[in-house]
């Protein structure tokens, strides 16, 4: 192998690492993968994870701020220790750095308030909306600014 082959070599590999992180920090593709990896840090009850998706300003319609959503997110999964949470043919539209993701979640899992939590949640004609929101430069920075299900009524609140 001489110079001339290994530099048509290194480029021909540099090129295909290239294609895949253009393909990778595509805003669509970000705000897809945010979401999932979401779901599944709740899931598994991963809360500093959890905590890092959620911006600092995050708002929603029952009254949450990110330390009260977080707090809620623990208490409820806490009485659901083997939760499920499954997206169904999440839509996705990003621009401008700005997300949406909408998909009808599904729970299931076992715990004191298993079927409750089920019943509720997975019989809403609604699906879930999260809005991401990119917050610097850097095409993987996103955080999530606001959950909505029009449907979901939470009382006590």
């Amino acid at each position: 192998m001489n110079f001339r082959n290994g530099f048509f070599a290194g480029l021909v590999v540099a090129l295909i690492v290239g294609i895949y992180f253009v393909r990778l920090w595509q805003p669509d593709r970000q705000v897809t993968l945010h979401a999932a990896h979401l779901l599944s840090h709740i899931e598994n009850k991963d809360w500093t994870a959890v905590s890092d998706a959620i911006a600092d300003d995050y708002q929603d319609r029952w009254g949450n701020d990110r330390a009260l959503v977080l707090e809620r997110l623990r208490e409820v999964f806490r009485a659901m220790p083997s939760a499920r949470i499954a997206a169904g043919d999440p839509a996705v539209q990003a621009e401008s750095g700005k997300g949406n993701w909408v998909a009808k979640v599904t729970i299931t899992g076992t715990g004191e308030f298993a079927a409750v939590i089920e019943e509720r949640v997975n019989a809403l004609p609604a699906p879930f909306e999260m809005e991401w929101r990119r917050r610097s430069a850097k095409p993987w920075d996103w955080k999530l600014v606001r959950v909505e299900n029009p449907a979901l009524e939470i009382s006590g609140l």
